[in-house]
């Protein structure tokens, strides 16, 4: 029997010790009362009478202050026990909110027109967080699971609920809810983030997701009108006609659409495809091999698996180019031209080319400069071009995407605020004003790509079909996808774009991160060292106003400082704002240089990064600075994702890796180093090597004689 009133005297005199905000500890403190009293919590007890009595007093505030916030991606996180965790009783709390906010807006129609859920690969089993004595009702949690736990509540609340029987791609439900007419649907993913979260996202009756106000009243209704939660049973709501199942037939339809947006005929191009475990198998696979492409699977990352785990820091992020170094072998072997990857739920795309007998990186923004070009050529070519057609991007998205549309003469509606979200709202708009056949292309710069009608979020599939078939037909030329950017960047100028992080977990870090974002808000910043700020742009300003709610307030938290001009550059920027959906504050730096020759365009390159990444230090030291924190220049060589207590805490133990140095016996040596290391998750060295070498000059393996 767990005593409820001794567990929560010990909770306050441990939570008493923490040095965070009391609202912080107030907050967490009234929902461990809750959860440790109400009968709805009592499959979680065993695990949080562990957490008190093993003191972890830290982890236990970061679960329990809060509710899931609901950002840019919707609402997603570690898997866990507590309300700041994704778990059965946060799902169907939400899944409970989210069927009142339907019936409500909807009436009737809600429950005839129905839900349609799907889910990616992601699966729960992380050990040494919890007590693996003890029962614990979210290990091995996977995605199913949750949409199932979801679909008894939707159904319970009379809501039809299309449910898909395996895993999907997130473009897949979007088209699935307009071609099935549904009024919502829901995601069970946490997208490119670690193994160890899940989520949910939340889509509208267009297929796109929630955007101010009416993600507000969503997450009014989830966290403040749930007075309790109805279920049925999956059986029989199934036999009550309340859960169907999607048959196949849909993933053809969806297909269909996605091989549509063909702009080209050319098939000559080898493609190696690597789904990083997750649902591009389902997706951008089939689709190819559909239009006759060439493709292969990478045999190592191509089996659906929620652990990752054949994934450089089990990361599976296309925008990470470590994500591709798994894949890169097999792709040289067959002697493939392009090497394409996606994340678990297929909406993010990400390339690799070869040029010159080298493989090379694209980022989002160059392989949305590449596909904006190719559009708007293919587009003028049959003649589809007109004073309507329009390109959709986010305000951190290069500007280069901006200036070949209008010197093309292309619309571009360029300053939306960041998610994927917003442009599928245009998209709504421009359909209600029967434009649609208009657009073109919208693009975000974290490898986010949309390009037709049939859908509302963003789709690696249909950028996969343009990718390839540009680059048969550079082929034929005999030319990379980089002589094509290289191209662009010659008629246009060089735009290097490039974005950071500092990652600040826990309710600690989201007072650093707001106290970051508040003096940029208030201080008057001259220049951040020898870049001199010529204006601010604050989100906050400007139309509308009043805010239409506080997930609009935080989706404007944004600042954009355009900075004085150098002799080589035609535009500075840097845009700071905190994640919506993880414990960082992410900076997006972009100088763009001058039309020059071919001949010319390698130095002017240089110089332009040289500017980046002066910039760069320059203005995360100024954050720095904020934060009492003292950060070593080589902290730039680390691995850039690591949060910021990691990257501090490799500077205190990095004398301790010399000093084993001193150990004779090698697999003593290696197990001292694993153990030292630990902190640092999956493939520590490679995260580490770089800021090692600088100061060494060799990598950790190879001072410590354990280089095979």
């Amino acid at each position: 029997m767990i005593d409820a009133a001794a567990l929560l005297e010990k909770t306050k005199e441990g939570f008493g010790t923490l040095n965070v905000s009391q609202k912080y500890i107030d907050s967490a403190f009234k929902w461990l009362k809750i959860w440790l009293t109400d009968d709805a919590f009592t499959d979680y007890l065993p695990q949080i009478g562990y957490l008190i009595e093993s003191e972890k007093w830290d982890f236990l505030l970061d679960s329990f202050y809060q509710i899931i916030p609901f950002g840019t991606g919707g609402r997603r996180g570690l898997v866990g026990i507590g309300p700041n965790r994704i778990n059965p009783w946060t799902i169907q709390s939400s899944a409970q909110g989210h069927s009142q906010y339907l019936i409500k807006q909807f009436g009737e129609q809600a429950r005839q027109r129905g839900v349609v859920l799907t889910f990616d690969v992601r699966k729960y089993t992380q050990k040494g967080i919890y007590d693996e004595t003890r029962p614990n009702p979210i290990m091995n949690l996977d995605g199913l699971q949750l949409a199932t736990a979801a679909a008894a509540v939707y159904a319970a609340n009379g809501i039809k609920v299309y449910l898909f029987p395996t895993a999907r791609s997130t473009p897949e439900l979007s088209y699935a809810i307009r071609h099935l007419n549904a009024i919502s649907g829901d995601m069970f993913s946490a997208s490119h983030n670690l193994p160890t979260d899940n989520g949910k996202k939340v889509y509208d009756q267009y297929g796109g997701q929630l955007i101010p106000p009416d993600d507000q009243i969503l997450v009014d209704e989830v966290t403040g009108n749930v007075d309790g939660i109805l279920t049925l049973d999956i059986d029989e709501a199934t036999d009550k006609g309340l859960i169907e199942f999607v048959a196949e037939a849909l993933d053809n339809d969806y297909y269909e659409a996605v091989c549509a947006v063909s702009l080209s005929q050319e098939r000559d191009i080898k493609i190696v495809f690597s789904p990083l475990h997750g649902t591009g198998l389902t997706s951008v696979y089939p689709v190819l091999r559909k239009m006759g492409f060439d493709v292969s699977l990478d045999p190592q990352t191509s089996n659906l698996s929620g652990a990752f785990e054949n994934v450089t820091y089990n990361i599976p992020n296309p925008e990470v180019i470590e994500s591709f170094s798994i894949s890169l072998p097999f792709a040289a072997e067959i002697d493939a031209d392009i090497l394409i990857s996606t994340d678990p739920d297929a909406d993010r795309i990400g390339v690799m080319a070869k040029h010159n007998g080298a493989w090379q990186f694209l980022t989002g923004n160059e392989i949305g400069i590449i596909l904006t070009n190719y559009a708007i050529s293919k587009y003028a070519s049959n003649g589809r071009l007109n004073q309507n057609s329009t390109l959709i991007k986010t305000e951190v998205t290069t500007s280069l995407m901006q200036k070949i549309a209008l010197e093309n003469g292309v619309q571009c509606i360029g300053d939306l605020l960041v998610g994927f979200k917003y442009i599928g709202d245009v998209m709504n708009k421009i359909e209600a004003e029967g434009k649609i056949d208009d657009f073109i292309f919208g693009a975000e710069e974290s490898h986010g790509y949309l390009t037709a009608n049939y859908a509302r979020d963003k789709d690696a599939a249909c950028a996969a079909v343009w990718i390839s078939e540009h680059a048969a037909e550079l082929k034929k030329k005999q030319n990379s996808l980089l002589d094509d950017l290289n191209e662009i960047y010659s008629r246009y100028g060089y735009c290097h774009n490039y974005l950071t992080e500092i990652r600040l977990l826990g309710a600690r870090g989201m007072e650093q991160i707001g106290h970051i974002m508040d003096h940029l808000r208030n201080a008057t910043i001259e220049a951040f060292g020898n870049f001199t700020v010529k204006e601010r742009f604050d989100r906050w300003q400007g139309e509308p106003q009043p805010h239409l709610s506080k997930t609009d307030t935080s989706a404007r938290n944004v600042i954009v400082y355009n900075l004085k001009n150098r002799l080589d550059t035609s535009s500075i920027r840097v845009t700071v704002r905190p994640s919506g959906t993880e414990p960082k504050i992410k900076m997006y730096f972009e100088v763009v240089g001058r039309p020059c020759s071919m001949e010319k365009l390698a130095d002017e390159k240089q110089k332009i990064i040289d500017i980046r990444l002066e910039l760069e230090k320059t203005v995360m030291q100024y954050c720095y600075k904020l934060l009492d924190v003292d950060f070593p220049d080589r902290g730039f060589l680390l691995f850039w994702q690591l949060p910021l207590a990691d990257k501090l805490k490799y500077f205190e133990i990095e004398e301790n890796i010399v000093d084993l140095k001193n150990i004779s016996d090698a697999d003593n040596r290696k197990k001292e180093l694993d153990q030292l290391l630990l902190f640092l998750g999956a493939n520590p060295v490679e995260k580490i090597n770089n800021a090692f070498r600088e100061k060494f000059k060799a990598g950790v393996l190879e001072y410590l004689g354990l280089k095979k």
